[in-house]
Formats: structure tokens, C-alpha cells, sequence
């Protein structure tokens, strides 16, 4: 019956945190389509709707420690949980660099766009699949996908840097749209410590799994 009543508790913990990474995935998804629609209500909205994914992450950690608490788990049920609290931290993470591009959308307008010349939004895609084979690597306690994650963020690092070398070009041939290149800059940026925390929950997995450390970025 501890058992039983431990893992029910578990699977709730564990819905949560897919009801939080299903939530980030949107934001991710609606913040950029605002940027290429240049969609100022949209890009609100992705800003408004954050508070939901920081109190889910305030529910898992509280329903974490209460599971803690009254079940006093040891060894790899609490590697487990600890595992959760340390994935929740870093999904609120990537909420939080959506609202950021919401933020930088606002800021860019309705002015000429320069997005299309460069890879920004494939790199996002790679970033959202990341996310959703993390957590499927969690719940499968699959470390073969969890590394294949920590592969993905290698594609992600180099389609950063790729963009980075370009918009910093850019800002010569087109001096008047300077401003926008910053922001720009700094949306890559964003996605590229998006896919950096998303390895971090691949690396949550590996420790909830094997009980070792795994560098995966």
C-alpha cells in the first residue's frame, strides 16, 4: 500500500511537469510566430500566460517536498524526485526565454523584418524537439534518448554561433536596422540557453537512472 500510494503520488508529480513542458512548448510556438508575424497581441499573450508555467513549477516543488516529507524515499526513489524538481527549475527556464522574445518582439515592431535571412527559427524547432524527448527520456528513463538530446544541443550550439557570426555582419550592410539586429542577437542567444537547459533535464534523467553525473553538454 506505501508503494502503491508512493508511485500515485509519483505519476502526479510526473503530469505535472508534462502539463509544464506542454505549456512551455506553446509559449515557444506562439512567441515565435509573433516574432515572424510581427504579432504585438500575440507576443502579450505568450508574456501573460508565464505566471501559469511558474505556479506549476511552484506545485511541483511543493508537492515534491511534501512527498519527501511523508514518504521519506531513499537510493533512487529520491533521485527520482529530486530529478523532477531539478527538471521543473529549468522547463520554467525556457518559459522564461519565450516571454524574453516576446519582450525583444515588442521592442522590434512592426519595422522590416531581417529574421528570414537567417536560421533563428529552425534552431527553435531543434530546441522544442529537445524539449519533448527530454521528457519522454524521464518517463521512458530512456538514457539512449537522453543522449541524443545532449547530441541535438551540438546542432543547436553550432546553428548559434553560425547566426551570430552573420547578424554581427549584418550590422554594416544594414546600419539603419542595428537596433533590430541586437534584439535579434539576443533571441539566439535565448534559444541557444534554451537547448542548454533542456540538456540539463537529459542530464536529470541519466543521474535519476544510473545515480552518477553525466556531462552531456
Amino acid at each position: 500500500m506505501i508503494r502503491e500510494n508512493f508511485e500515485n503520488n509519483m505519476m502526479e508529480l510526473q503530469n505535472k511537469m508534462k502539463e509544464m513542458v506542454e505549456a512551455t512548448v506553446t509559449a515557444l510556438d506562439k512567441a515565435f510566430t509573433a516574432l515572424e508575424k510581427q504579432d504585438m497581441e500575440l507576443a502579450l499573450t505568450v508574456i501573460e500566460e508565464d505566471n501559469y508555467i511558474d505556479n506549476l513549477e511552484g506545485e511541483i516543488n511543493q508537492m515534491a517536498v511534501w512527498i519527501i516529507a511523508k514518504q521519506q524515499p531513499v537510493a533512487r526513489d529520491l533521485r527520482r524526485i529530486i530529478a523532477v524538481m531539478q527538471m521543473s527549475s529549468d522547463i520554467e527556464r525556457v518559459a522564461d526565454f519565450a516571454v524574453n522574445t516576446s519582450k525583444s518582439t515588442i521592442r522590434i515592431g512592426r519595422t522590416e523584418s531581417l529574421l528570414d535571412k537567417t536560421s533563428i527559427i529552425s534552431m527553435k524547432d531543434k530546441a522544442s524537439e529537445m524539449l519533448k524527448m527530454a521528457t519522454q527520456a524521464f518517463v521512458d528513463e530512456n538514457i539512449s534518448l537522453a543522449k541524443e538530446v545532449g547530441e541535438l544541443d551540438d546542432i543547436v550550439d553550432e546553428k548559434n554561433r553560425a547566426n551570430y557570426e552573420l547578424l554581427k555582419s549584418m550590422v554594416k550592410e544594414y546600419p539603419d536596422f542595428t537596433d533590430q539586429i541586437v534584439e535579434l542577437l539576443f533571441i539566439n542567444k535565448n534559444v541557444e540557453r534554451a537547448a542548454d537547459h533542456i540538456t540539463n533535464m537529459a542530464e536529470a534523467t541519466a543521474y535519476f537512472v544510473k545515480g552518477q553525473l553525466f556531462d552531456l553538454n
